[in-house]
């Protein structure tokens, strides 16, 4: 330190406080991050979701009845499969001739041989039902919210002169479902609470104030209408409600037909835990030891003497442990302007006992809704509901909504993904049919993995680990799919799978079935994994096995071609068509661009893996390398946009919704602005051509897109393109957009778009790679001219903190948790090397001059 300089004494940094490094520079006090309704729920998507990653609930937020549709992550049809089919090869002979000659009609009509079976079906649970014999006319005030800095459900309002109020959660630390229900006035609380599902079961009340209720999943996708005993035997399931109350007059009675009902209670707590038979993806649900019941009455005997507050105090501490790790604010002037602004608003309106503090950034004032008034109300601007404020977006553009929906994905992921649990399916875990949309089952060609991208860039790296364990059961399945239907070694799988791991083919059409490349994406995940956590014994023990058995199909998969490339052949190009020379529509050709950039990206992380670990002098590696150098380039068609199959075929349907040619680009790394710029313009004339429109996720990966070509005036046209109210009685197809709960509509409801546009608001603040840190890449300047993130992840283990004013960098923060990095900073043409040395703070200006650089370990600024 040199002399004069200031000594400031900091305590050490928590890594889930968000705010203990902000960067110096005055901030705004966060605005309440809150799903709001103004009515109870009318369809699925109207209602409040909560989750522990493993047992999740819709809330409806009925007044004269009320329903908690429930969830448990592992309740599906189906037993495991045999994933193999010894007739495959001599099919994809015949095939790989067909391509061969031209004839890509004809092979894709033979490609039908290559197909499996059917995926099993995500199940849902069943509902608690809550009848309180109140009519739905009589009420008054009413709120309904879903708090995200909480992850609590709240529902009040008020018959005659007694206010009742309900919260709900999903403690993930406890493992059940907690429910309270109380009354400002003692003894006014009476209702009837009974268990009740879809799937096969049967239900009973106990003494013990206990509804315990037992069923199975379908042995088969779709049970036989025959003999019953034909249907294997499926999962097995039970769920136990256990109900508490309070006050000197409340009574518990046990109905007959497995109900209790209370009757002049102050409050009552519900308790309900769940569980299955399933054992694992290899296990027949027949030859399962677990039993459901004994772990349901064990989870509620721990929580049993412990007060609502208690079990509320542990599920906070544990929530927002992840939650508080990132904050977002956005404005779209200046933070003296915008106080000029509430404060001429403020004086135009009445505030009708309402702090201050309840103001929104467009200076709205939150009160109390109610039936009689809830309308004149949202006229004179007092109150919104979310729905509202989507639906105002278009005109508005308030970037609070922005911050709530950027946030909704992080809530969301942490709530149907946490270590331990499934992946986060099609609609994450909530699901309230037995036949749900696409049959919820992880789509390997994009929504799998959209799922995941939030949770590196924004700092939610443990919600992957489900990701992993399943990655890891698709390796054991599979390596026989790889040795049987294409005589290969390593392993594979394709475009949709199930709990059971199945990695045989889809059904029904070629053009998204045969698609071998739905596990070598899925591998990009365990590099960037390591790449942002920099966890080398997660490289070591489970990244690198996975990624070089994937290499190894993929080595044997690709093929001598033509010239001096190596080719992929069967290929298509995800769920998309092409008019091939001889005028015939066809899906079915060879090495498609998207294809080759998976391989490309898997077989540089093999190479970067083995590097790392010390193994790069073995045969397995030069393989790789040699095979990496004979990858044929992504290549530009004659109208200037990425060819996205390895010939300029005629595209019959210019405005499809995938983006799967312009992989490179985003997630993956092998187009970028410095290094192949002609590249990058293909791709936005690419991106042109598509168009804007959409279903949600095809929408949010535009936008990260965009966002990747530095381009923020089309990428906040996607944001608003995707804030746009969906009516669930009059959807549009691959029309996308948001429900009233936040939701993303496809439609109907798929949750990747949520995780997308999280991810795409991250991409327009923060890019890396594993040497360069781009700041504010795609901040559009006019729209959040004044802002703040704090606790993104850059590649590295870099958390990166950033403040910006009238649409300019004002201060950047840094701080590496136990690695040394170099890295390249950039804004707007200003490169500055720099190494970040772990365990110090550093701060730089606009300028990207280093400031101060403060030693967590001496508590001192250096």
């Amino acid at each position: 330190m040199e002399e004069g300089e200031e000594v400031v004494r900091l305590q050490p940094p928590m890594e889930a406080d968000a705010g203990w490094w902000a960067g110096g520079g005055k901030t705004e006090e966060a605005r309440p991050l809150k799903v709001q309704f103004s009515e109870p729920a009318k369809h699925f998507t109207d209602a409040a979701p909560i989750g522990n990653g493993r047992l999740g609930a819709m809330v409806w937020g009925g007044v004269a009845s009320e329903t908690l549709q429930l969830n448990h992550d592992t309740l599906w049809t189906g037993v495991p499969g045999n994933y193999t089919d010894p007739d495959a090869p001599a099919v994809l002979s015949k095939v790989r001739e067909l391509v061969d000659n031209g004839q890509y009609a004809e092979a894709s009509l033979a490609a039908f041989g290559l197909f499996g079976h059917p995926t099993e079906v995500y199940q849902p649970l069943g509902d608690i039902n809550l009848n309180f014999g109140d009519s739905d006319d009589a009420y008054m005030a009413y709120e309904r919210e879903l708090d995200l800095t909480t992850a609590t459900v709240s529902v009040k309002y008020t018959l005659g002169d007694v206010e009742f109020t309900r919260e709900h959660f999903s403690s993930n630390p406890h493992q059940v479902l907690v429910t309270k229900i109380s009354a400002n006035k003692s003894g006014c609380l009476s209702f009837t609470v009974y268990l009740d599902s879809k799937l096969h079961h049967h239900s009973s009340a106990n003494s013990a104030n206990q509804i315990i209720m037992e069923g199975s999943c379908p042995g088969k996708r779709i049970p036989p209408k025959g003999n019953e005993s034909e249907n294997p035997s499926g999962i097995k399931f039970s769920s136990i409600l256990e109900l508490q109350i309070g006050g000197d007059d409340g009574k518990v009675q046990v109905l007959n037909d497995g109900k209790l009902k209370v009757d002049g209670s102050d409050w009552a707590v519900l308790l309900l835990a769940a569980s299955s038979s399933f054992e694992g993806p290899f296990t027949k649900p027949s030859e399962s030891k677990k039993d459901p019941t004994s772990a349901c009455l064990k989870a509620l005997s721990l929580v049993r003497n412990m007060s609502y507050p208690q079990l509320l105090a542990y599920h906070l501490d544990d929530y927002q442990n992840l939650f508080n790790r990132v904050a977002l604010q956005l404005s779209k002037v200046s933070s003296d302007a915008l106080r000029e602004k509430r404060l001429a608003f403020l004086n135009e309106i009445p505030i009708q006992n309402s702090p201050a503090s309840d103001c929104g950034v467009s200076g709205l004032v939150k009160l109390k809704s109610s039936k009689i008034d809830s309308s004149a109300k949202l006229m004179d601007g007092t109150f919104k509901s979310t729905a509202e404020r989507v639906k105002s977006f278009k005109d508005d553009e308030d970037p609070s909504l922005v911050e709530l929906l950027f946030h909704y994905g992080r809530y969301l992921l942490i709530s149907c993904s946490r270590p331990g649990t499934q992946v986060a399916n099609l609609q994450g875990i909530w699901n309230k049919d037995t036949e749900p949309a696409w049959d919820a089952f992880p789509h390997l060609n994009i929504n799998l993995q959209m799922n995941y991208w939030p949770s590196l860039s924004c700092n939610l790296s443990e919600c992957q680990e489900p990701l992993f364990d399943f990655i890891a059961s698709l390796a054991t399945n599979g390596s026989k799919t790889a040795r049987v239907n294409y005589e290969a070694s390593g392993w594979v799988t394709h475009h949709v799978s199930d709990i059971w791991a199945k990695t045989s083919p889809g059904i029904r059409k070629p053009v998204w079935a045969v698609w071998p490349m739905g596990g070598a994406w899925l591998c990009t995940h365990l590099w960037e994994h390591y790449s942002f956590t920099m966890d080398k014994g997660f490289l070591e023990n489970k990244a690198y096995p996975l990624l070089a058995g994937c290499a190894s199909f993929l080595l044997d998969w690709l093929i001598e071609g033509h010239g001096e490339y190596l080719e992929t052949n069967p290929s298509t190009s995800p769920e998309h068509s092409f008019i091939a020379p001889d005028g015939k529509t066809a899906s079915v050709s060879y090495s498609c661009t998207m294809g080759m950039a998976i391989i490309r990206q898997v077989f540089s992380a093999v190479v970067s893996s083995a590097e790392v670990l010390g193994r790069s002098n073995g045969d397995f590696i030069k393989q790789i390398k040699k095979a990496l150098s004979r990858l044929p380039p992504t290549k530009i068609a004659r109208d200037g946009s990425i060819m996205e199959w390895a010939q300029d075929f005629e595209d019959p349907e210019v405005h499809h919704r995938h983006l799967s040619h312009l992989f490179g680009l985003f997630p993956g790394h092998t187009i970028t602005i410095e290094k192949t710029p002609d590249l990058c313009k293909a791709a936005a004339n690419s991106l042109y051509k598509r168009g804007d429109n959409g279903p949600g996720w095809s929408t949010t990966w535009k936008m990260a897109l965009w966002a990747h070509l530095h381009n923020s005036e089309h990428a906040y046209k996607l944001v608003r393109e995707l804030i746009n109210l969906v009516d669930p009685d009059h959807e549009i197809k691959f029309k996308g957009g948001l429900y009233s709960n936040l939701f993303t509509a496809h439609p109907p409801f798929q949750i990747d778009a949520n995780f997308g546009f999280t991810t795409a608001i991250a991409e327009m603040l923060v890019q890396s790679t594993e040497h360069d840190l781009y700041l504010l890449p795609a901040l559009p300047r006019e729209k959040w001219a004044e802002g703040c993130v704090k606790g993104l992840k850059a590649r590295g283990n870099v958390t990166v903190n950033i403040c910006w004013k009238k649409g300019e960098l004002h201060e950047a923060c840094f701080w590496s948790k136990n690695e040394n990095c170099l890295k390249r900073l950039h804004y707007r043409g200003t490169v500055t090397t720099v190494t970040l040395t772990h365990g110090n703070i550093y701060r730089f200006n606009k300028h990207l001059k280093c400031m101060k650089a403060c030693s967590l370990k001496e508590g001192t600024f250096l």
